[in-house]
């Protein structure tokens, strides 16, 4: 028989206003069979509390289950999770759809420019760009490096639009509109023929500088990089110097190594550098589509299921 499990309150903590308003997710629990109440640091859990919270705590390891906002959980000890029997989870899974139209909305802009009219509409200058520099995404080759979720929407996107798609990852599964996909140790091969590379990559130890100078160097000179993953995923100060040594075309960066992105950073600077605040999730329903996840998870955890999405 499965073993049920007792959970009497949802603790949401204070921290998920770094990207959803604490309030209107807490209102979104009103249909659940326990109470949701916003908290701070400072409370003692037990096994009968879930946590929904942006950043760890070593209280929450007293929790019953602790459920980390964001798709990212490397600030999380996970050893520490499973040493205590406490289930973490994240909230991979639902952000194809937006991430995926962040890195499409870059690779259009860049094409068509959409960014450089901006730029010059702001001046009130009409601002004509040479004859050669606008191109359509029609049958440009896109490469994408990493085909879960977000990669996957981001290929069915590009292929929609008339793209080459090619994809990198570990297994060699066949994946909707993408026509050729490469393992890892062939990153080279994916990406030299790429008008974009497009990484949806987590953040992890083999993926860390994951584009670093030999990779800018075995790009097109007249490709781009689109970063909708993590940060150092991309080496910055190889990303600066193949920017300045016109070895590529140009970015679309939703992420980076230290954020805010420093005043001081060059990455600001450069015509065809796009610059998103770590925003590619962000829409006027993200939190909805946060607690509908977390809202399944309380129904698993409570008659005993294997919790979606659990990471330790």
């Amino acid at each position: 028989m499965t073993e049920r499990h007792e959970l009497e309150q949802l603790y949401v903590h204070e921290s998920v206003e770094n990207v959803i308003p604490p309030a209107a997710f807490v209102e979104a629990f009103d249909d659940l069979p326990i109470p949701a109440e916003l908290v701070g640091d400072g409370r003692e859990y037990d096994s009968t509390d879930a946590v929904a919270t942006y950043v760890p705590r070593p209280e929450y390891l007293d929790a019953g289950w602790v459920h980390c906002i964001r798709a990212g959980y490397d600030e999380f000890d996970t050893d520490a999770y499973e040493r205590e029997g406490v289930p973490l989870t994240n909230s991979s899974g639902i952000h194809g759809s937006t991430v995926s139209e962040v890195a499409l909305n870059c690779m259009l802009s860049l094409a068509r420019l959409g960014h450089r009219y901006r730029d010059h509409q702001k001046e009130r200058e009409w601002w004509e760009p040479p004859y050669e520099r606008p191109f359509t995404l029609e049958n440009e080759r896109v490469c994408v490096v990493g085909l879960g979720t977000i990669g996957e929407a981001t290929a069915t996107r590009c292929d929609a639009l008339g793209m080459e798609v090619v994809g990198v990852r570990r297994s060699d599964e066949p994946v909707p509109g993408v026509s050729e996909i490469f393992s890892p140790d062939r990153l080279h091969d994916a990406i030299e023929d790429a008008r974009f590379v497009v990484l949806t990559v987590p953040h992890t130890p083999a993926t860390d500088d994951m584009l670093s100078d030999a990779e800018f160097a075995a790009m097109r000179e007249d490709a781009y990089v689109i970063n909708v993953a993590r940060g150092p995923v991309v080496d910055e100060d190889a990303l600066v110097e193949a920017l300045e040594a016109d070895a590529i075309a140009g970015a679309g960066l939703d992420v980076f190594e230290t954020e805010p992105l420093p005043e001081e950073s060059p990455l600001w600077g450069f015509d065809d550098v796009i610059v998103f605040p770590h925003k590619g999730s962000a829409t006027n329903r993200y939190h909805l589509d946060i607690a509908e996840l977390v809202a399944e998870n309380v129904e698993r955890y409570r008659s005993g299921e294997d919790l979606k999405n659990r990471v330790a």
